[in-house]
């Protein structure tokens, strides 16, 4: 029989090891945002191999004067909000234009970039995190990620059901039972008995 300790402790490693793997999505979709980070899902190949598809872009805010030939930027690409990012090949300081060209294309955007349309320098990428992204903010897989966080509380709560208390959990719910103090056994006195006399025999002549 597969020993019950082992297999709390396999149970307890299984979840621990899942609310970190979600602890860190959240921090890579959702906290990097208070540190003031943009997030971004590539979604086209054309800043490969920079920038591969299916990955995540972060991006920090600049000014927009400080952006200079061959550094890559995220903008708004049009009035629908569509965002891009590609790298920039002139600058025009005096009319606020970036030129931009993705690395995967033969030719230059055909639209400048205005300064105001900057979102953010990027700084770092995470490939494949964009389908991880694209996934839990839309349906069926935000439904599923909720009933998967749902399904990992009850794991978490459940191992005292299933497995038992530890003995120290055990030990710390038991009642104390203060003993109480013996007292001392009096000491027996033992009594001298009196020397037993042979009977005086007769002595011969």
């Amino acid at each position: 029989m597969f020993p019950i300790k082992v297999a709390k402790k396999i149970w307890n490693a299984i979840t621990a090891l899942l609310v970190v793997i979600c602890v860190v999505v959240a921090i890579l979709l959702v906290g990097v945002r208070a540190l003031g980070f943009g997030v971004y899902t590539v979604l086209s190949g054309s800043m490969e191999p920079t920038y591969h598809t299916g990955s995540i872009i972060y991006t920090k805010s600049v000014d927009p004067e400080s952006i200079k030939a061959g550094d890559p930027i995220t903008f708004v690409m049009n009035d629908q909000g569509l965002v891009g990012t590609h790298r920039v090949v002139s600058v025009d300081y005096e009319k606020g234009y970036y030129y931009t060209k993705g690395d995967a294309n033969d030719t230059a955007d055909g639209a400048p970039v205005l300064f105001e349309n900057l979102l953010g320098k990027p700084v770092f990428s995470i490939p494949y995190m964009g389908y991880v992204a694209d996934f839990v903010q839309n349906p069926p897989g935000t439904y599923i990620v909720v009933a998967g966080g749902c399904v990992l509380l009850l794991l978490i709560f459940m191992s005292d059901l299933v497995f038992g208390p530890d003995e120290k959990k055990k030990k710390k719910g038991e009642p104390q039972v203060d003993a109480l103090p013996q007292e001392p056994d009096e000491p027996v006195q033992a009594q001298e008995e009196a020397p037993v006399e042979a009977p005086a025999q007769d002595e011969q002549e």
